[in-house]
């Protein structure tokens, strides 16, 4: 069970990586404040719920993305999530800056993982402590670097086209990864919330940290200026994890 959970919080990592991206070679612009809610399902079951919101705070972006364990599953396997990440505002021609701080608590069962990173844009380096380890280093980054959550508005402001591939530098507190995504193909999905043209795409996940998976990602997104992730799954050993938008900014909560 604890496999397939942390597959799950790849997906809502996902929600941050591959948020929201244009279906055509224009960028796309961005939305604040935001709020996206998601059903996530293991075979059909529903194992949780995951909410990512998008604040404008003292001028800077504050993303926070959270998932909870469904009620039944509490009480065997609790998984109680909190990821953010305070973005600063970009100058000129980018739409956003290098992330300031990333936070990341992690309550799986008997899992738990409490880590703190700051950014330093001007001398290119990340300082990152693990707060239940007790441990602290510092690594080298780029001027182009991005957590798992900001990198949301990297990739949502950036030029995508079908067939042609975004590169994204992500810092997972182990090293920087040069992540691919892929923009695979266009089609027609039916939700619980509507009936949505869609762009699917593919990130080549090969981290040995926070995105360390081995199963096949799909993201499903709105073929609009909204660009919103309306499905996305991951094959697992045992089946498949689904995520499912049912509400939020955009649509009314499921009931």
């Amino acid at each position: 069970m604890k496999n397939l959970l942390r597959s799950t919080l790849l997906l809502f990592s996902l929600i941050g990586s591959l948020g929201i991206f244009s279906s055509t070679s224009e960028a796309s612009s961005l939305t604040v404040p935001e709020r996206l809610v998601y059903d996530i399902s293991w075979t059909g079951i529903k194992a949780g719920t995951a909410i990512q919101e998008v604040t404008l705070r003292d001028g800077d972006l504050h993303i926070v993305s959270t998932v909870h364990s469904a009620g039944w599953l509490s009480p065997i396997f609790p998984v109680d999530d909190r990821t953010e990440s305070v973005v600063a505002r970009g100058n000129g021609a980018e739409a956003i800056g290098m992330p300031k701080t990333y936070h990341e608590k992690i309550n799986e069962g008997s899992f738990h993982t409490l880590k703190d990173a700051h950014f330093d844009p001007v001398n290119l380096k990340v300082s990152s402590k693990d707060h239940l380890k007790k441990t602290e280093k510092t690594d080298s980054i780029t001027a182009k670097t991005f957590d798992s959550l900001s990198c949301i508005y990297f990739v949502r402001t950036s030029e995508l086209v079908v067939g042609k591939s975004l590169f994204v530098e992500i810092y997972d507190f182990k090293r920087l990864w040069n992540t691919e995504v892929q923009v695979v193909r266009h089609e027609e999905l039916k939700t619980p919330v509507g009936k949505f043209k869609t762009i699917v795409v593919r990130p080549l996940l090969k981290s040995d940290g926070f995105f360390a998976r081995t199963g096949e990602v799909t993201v499903w997104l709105t073929d609009d200026e909204r660009r919103i992730p309306v499905k996305m799954t991951t094959k697992v050993k045992l089946g498949k994890i689904t995520a499912t938008l049912v509400g939020g900014s955009y649509w009314p909560e499921a009931k």
